[in-house]
């Protein structure tokens, strides 16, 4: 003979346990005051256990995900994928210390609501479809890495440092200080440019000079400028080209590298010092300039209707000239052939 199958808990047949565990045995009406103290120390301890468990539970949670921090750090995760898992199994581990606490206090078997999750599985991937992707997409941006926690990305219409990637969003520090938050599943679906793959980022200024003034002339005092300053890198070797012969310039292309940390402050100190070596030099710096012509059409007609206007009293006729030229003569009557 075959075992019997054992029955299938139910969240229905689960309540009822809990309701024993807090309801009292008899009405409140009924209970003297000795009864009445007795139920609510009963109902007292396993509230004030089931919160004292849980709060125990988060310090050892966050111990746990701190240990596996540290071993994670030792095995050379990098911060991005060590923030995320983290965070999932701190999210784990609250699931399941809430679980356990909701059986060993109010008697609530975990099987219940797991047998819910499955049962509503459709409709809670419905509802949660938008989490849902973000949660994939975190996972995707953690396993391709298109950037790290510390670089500097521009994310569809949005810049900034990375300062962590989480399970649902990723949090950018701006230019100004400002916090950007960007759900995961918009990250994956635009353009992302980072700007700091590397440790070092290249700078490139383009300056425009006359074509009276002398190219080598230019070229030296740039690179005077760029060897005094210590943040420029040696390699890749610093260069002054000429990028393009334009209509009123000959335009320049100043290219460094320097650290990640350098770039902005470096920038704008060269802009600086090169307007400056330029004036010491003479070296004009020439401007985009651009002829615009209007056409002043309406004056012009409006001129042409007053002139007009002008000749037509000249140009008035009597009315015997004018009943003469509405009428044809008799050789303009005759046709050309009878003429």
């Amino acid at each position: 003979m075959s075992a019997n199958p054992k029955p299938e808990v139910l969240l229905q047949d689960t309540l009822p346990n809990l309701t024993k565990e807090l309801a009292p045995t008899q009405h409140l009406s009924t209970m003297n005051a000795e009864q009445f103290w007795s139920w609510a120390m009963d109902v007292g301890i396993k509230i004030g256990g089931a919160i004292l468990v849980f709060y125990i539970g988060v310090h050892l949670a966050k111990w746990a995900v701190r240990a596996v921090s540290r071993a994670l750090t030792r095995a050379h995760v990098e911060p991005t994928s060590l923030q995320f898992i983290g965070r999932v199994i701190y999210i784990v581990l609250l699931i399941v210390l809430t679980l356990a606490i909701l059986q060993m206090f109010f008697g609530v078997a975990p099987t219940s609501f797991i047998a819910i999750l499955g049962a509503a599985g459709l409709a809670i991937g419905l509802a949660l479809k938008d989490s849902l992707s973000n949660v994939a997409s975190g996972v995707m941006l953690v396993t391709l890495k298109p950037f790290r926690v510390g670089d500097v990305v521009q994310i569809g219409g949005s810049s900034g440092t990375v300062e962590a990637v989480s399970i649902f969003q990723t949090r950018l520090r701006g230019a100004d200080n400002q916090t950007i938050v960007l759900p995961n599943n918009l990250i994956t679906t635009a353009p992302i440019v980072n700007l700091t793959p590397d440790t070092r980022r290249r700078i490139e200024l383009v300056i425009g000079i006359g074509y009276e003034d002398d190219i080598d002339t230019a070229r030296s005092a740039v690179m005077d400028i760029i060897s005094a300053d210590k943040r420029i890198l040696a390699a890749p070797a610093p260069d002054v080209v000429v990028y393009e012969l334009a209509d009123v310039a000959v335009r320049l292309g100043v290219r460094c590298h320097v650290s990640n940390a350098d770039h902005f402050a470096t920038k704008c100190d060269l802009n600086e010092r090169i307007k400056k070596a330029f004036d010491l030099a003479g070296i004009s710096i020439q401007a985009a300039q651009r002829d615009i012509r209007a056409q002043r059409r309406i004056t012009d007609a409006a001129k042409g209707a007053q002139g007009s206007s002008e000749l037509a009293p000249a140009q008035a006729t009597s009315p015997e000239q004018q009943a003469s030229s509405s009428s044809p003569s008799p050789d303009q009557q005759t046709p050309p052939e009878l003429r």
